[in-house]
């Protein structure tokens, strides 16, 4: 009987002795007396979840994005209240016309202070701008002091007023912090609190970055350009550009779509294989919610993961039908075979999968804990919805006439190429592909030499160089002195009520802002030595010989009285810690790396009884936190990734040697990758931490599919390696190199989104996807030849 004569058989007719034995065959024997109910199980799950997605939200949290277990951020959260957290938004009124004192330009920067100090979320207190009451000037005039705010109360934007303005603001330390060194811009700085203070509930930095955004296109024109940069503004542009990954994902099903029907011949087995793709995106996505677990902008590409993954192993279930229908069966028995045959492969490879994202929990991030726990949970569900539903589906198909015709024409797709192949399974084809791996080997450790931990460019890297936020950042930078990126050294000072006004206590201070002044990546330092100093000349008729610490401490403490009426930007309430404030000129890796060795080596050098020097707030020293956790991360991960996915090999293959020929490609693998981030100057950080993890949790697949077959062919068909390898290659090469493409593609759509770590994620595991492959085709072989014994059959293994 002709294949298109042939009809679907009835489940039922298949008695227990058609199954395999063991588990396995149990299962199956279930699975296939139960289709029926089973799909409408499926149906009804699928539904539900479907229903609870639509209540999935996407959110952002400072707090979720760093270390807070890390001895920098005890201090951090310590002295967060008296000295501002990290979490701050600026807003840059800029005259492109002249300077800021113009009645617009000052109307302007009226309108957006006021707008700022009423978003919702902003500490109201910490709201500084030329019309705050905190922002005060200091003179010396002939019977002493005289000072007051820059802006009195009075003001109503007169011409002599404006002038008054510009005059007390060049007399004071404001300019360049909140006014320009041009005088053309003046900013607005405030702090935002974690938690919303109307709902109680963790604020909202995406509707926070709405309402900037509207104040700047509100506020600018007429020669008026407002700049607006902060963690808030950055995850809300990250955020608008996450929302792009919905045209990425179209992108992907249609090329998913079109390269599996010309690789299937048939639009059923492509609907299929897609809708059992699409399955364990919506479970994914219906589960988030169930578990209390949001979207993040930086994870907000999982599920298009998933999908891709999803992809790669609904190919290798229907290429195997396609070849058991080829061979005459019908659709039950065909996939009765192909779940007895696939189930334990596939579904190793899917918990090497979730072991390669469940490994990234360990870096202490919750942000990528939630990504390990997200991208684990979809992986998982695919064991059920791939491995059980896909056969299922597949049960109630036949071929029609046209589709079998199409499908023998591909039958043997690449045979010729796989036999020339299986070179590599002998010694001597193997010693080159071996001597090109270890060349490779060599390159990719010299170019991964200079692989940094942390930001690597001016601005967020997050986004692109031409983005609008990177863009304010670059004129922020540029007209002020100071800018978004501080870090700050919590000295604490021990003794009586008031320790800080001890020249035992300032002088360490003092030498460690002379010290930092000299660092080439340090923009501006500020603290109370130096504060105190400046008074100390404004006595002295401001001759600048007299900027030093006074010895007396009644000296000194008039200089801490003058600093309590600028707040606790010098020292906190109980005058016993007191902050050293550093702005840098960029918060690049190296230069983050190289100032934290700085401090912590005066701090070593200077630490005693009376002082201490505590590491670190400001967001550079979030940064410095986050990157020794990333880097420390890193060793861990990949330790863990390799060692958790080998035990998993050797459980199921039952030999070291074998497990050492799937490991070492993916080891080389992860070589090259690091290599590529060097030269493509991405730098190793909580967005490209996984990557590495994914890499190798998804190439492991290619090389358990390949070895499982191999292994069969030895041992059940007595083939030698060589042979077996050939055989391996026609049965599932195809469908791995066509898997790989597809994956490949599909990511590599990534290189094109608006947000650069996305684009970079895209090129990485591109590189990763396509390169695995080739290696558990190429090196694997290679590396069987040498390290399994020559013998035919089961004794070789």
């Amino acid at each position: 009987m002709s294949i298109q004569e042939k009809y679907v058989k009835d489940a039922d007719e298949l008695a227990r002795q058609d199954f395999a034995g063991g588990l396995v065959g149990r299962v199956s024997y279930w699975i296939f007396h139960q289709r029926k109910p089973l799909l409408a199980l499926f149906i009804l799950i699928t539904l539900g979840l479907g229903y609870s997605a639509t209540n999935l939200k996407v959110e952002a949290g400072f707090f979720k994005m760093i270390p807070l277990h890390h001895e920098y951020m005890k201090t951090f959260l310590e002295y967060q209240k008296d000295f501002g957290g990290a979490n701050k938004v600026l807003v840059a009124v800029k005259n492109n016309n002249g300077e800021i004192f113009t009645p617009e330009a000052m109307a302007a920067l009226r309108k957006v202070s006021d707008e700022v100090f009423f978003i919702n979320g902003v500490e109201r207190s910490s709201v500084t701008s030329l019309f705050t009451s905190n922002v005060r000037y200091t003179e010396v005039v002939e019977d002493g002091f005289t000072g007051g705010n820059l802006v009195d109360s009075s003001y109503s934007g007169t011409p002599q007023q404006i002038a008054q303005v510009r005059e007390r603001t060049l007399k004071s330390d404001w300019v360049g912090r909140i006014v320009s060194n041009d005088l053309s811009s003046a900013m607005v700085v405030a702090n935002l609190q974690e938690t919303d203070p109307i709902t109680g509930q963790r604020l909202d930095l995406q509707e926070v970055a709405k309402k900037l955004e509207q104040i700047r296109q509100d506020n600018q024109g007429n020669g008026i350009s407002i700049h607006i940069i902060g963690f808030a503004k950055s995850i809300g542009d990250i955020a608008e550009g996450a929302s792009d990954v919905l045209v990425f994902f179209i992108i992907a099903f249609v090329i998913s779509a079109l390269l599996l029907y010309w690789y299937c011949g048939s639009l059923m087995l492509t609907g299929w294989a897609l809708i059992c793709a699409m399955v364990p995106v919506v479970w994914l996505l219906g589960l988030l919610p169930l578990v209390k677990l949001t979207l993040d902008p930086m994870s907000i590409l999982v599920p298009f993961l998933i999908f891709s993954i999803g992809v790669s192993h609904a190919v290798q279930m229907t290429n195997a039908w396609k070849l058991e229908t080829l061979n005459g069966a019908d659709g039950v028995t065909a996939s009765r075979n192909c779940f007895q045959k696939l189930f334990v492969p596939g579904a190793v490879a899917l918990l090497a999968n979730a072991l390669g994202f469940m490994v990234i929990a360990l870096v202490d991030i919750e942000m990528v804990r939630e990504l390990a726990i997200t991208a684990t949970l979809g992986v998982s569900v695919m064991i059920v919805t791939n491995k059980m539903l896909l056969p299922i589906l597949l049960s109630f198909m036949r071929l029609s006439a046209a589709d079998a015709q199409k499908l023998r024409g591909k039958e043997t797709l690449g045979a010729g190429l796989w036999e020339r192949l299986g070179v590599l399974a002998t010694r001597r084809g193997a010693a080159w592909a071996l001597l090109c791996a270890g060349l490779l080997t060599g390159w990719g450790l010299y170019e991964a030499r200079n692989l940094h931990v942390g930001d690597i460019g001016a601005g967020v890297p997050e986004l692109r160089a031409d983005s609008r936020y990177n863009q304010d950042v670059a004129v922020i930078t540029r007209d002020f002195a100071i800018g978004v990126d501080l870090l700050q050294v919590i000295v604490k000072a021990q003794g009586d009520e008031t320790p800080c006004v001890k020249r035992e206590v300032l002088d360490p201070i003092s030498e460690l802002e002379l010290y930092l002044r000299q660092d080439p990546g340090v923009s501006s330092v500020r603290s109370l030595a130096g504060f105190v100093g400046n008074i100390t000349q404004a006595y002295a008729e401001t001759d600048l010989k007299w900027r030093v610490l006074p010895e007396p401490t009644a000296q000194i403490a008039q200089g801490v009285g003058f600093a309590t009426r600028v707040g606790t930007e010098y020292m906190n309430s109980a005058c016993n810690a007191i902050p050293v404030s550093i702005y840098t000129k960029d918060h690049q890796a190296e230069t983050i790396s190289e100032l934290m060795n700085k401090i912590k080596a005066f701090k070593a050098a200077y630490d005693n009884d009376q002082v201490s020097f505590q590491l670190a707030s400001g967001n550079v020293g979030v940064m410095a936190a986050t990157n020794e956790v990333v880097h420390a991360g890193d060793k861990l991960v990949n330790g863990a990734l390799f060692a958790s996915v080998s035990l998993l090999c050797l459980w199921m293959f039952r030999s070291v040697r074998i497990t050492l020929c799937v490991i070492i490609p993916l080891a080389l693998v992860t070589v090259l990758c690091n290599a590529l981030m060097a030269l493509l100057g991405i730098g190793v950080k909580v967005n490209t931490l996984p990557v590495v993890a994914l890499g190798v949790g998804v190439g492991v697949d290619y090389g358990i599919y390949l070895f499982e077959r191999i292994k069969h062919e030895m041992h059940e068909s007595g083939l030698n390696l060589r042979e077996a390898f050939v055989e391996a290659l026609k049965q599932r090469g195809t469908a791995s190199v066509f898997t790989a493409v597809t994956m490949t593609l599909s990511i590599a759509t990534w290189a094109y989104s608006n947000l650069k770590f996305q684009a970079d994620m895209g090129i990485l595991l591109a590189f990763m996807f396509l390169v695995n492959m080739l290696g558990a085709i190429l090196l694997l072989p290679a590396l069987a030849a040498w390290l399994l014994p020559a013998e035919k059959g089961a004794k070789a293994l």
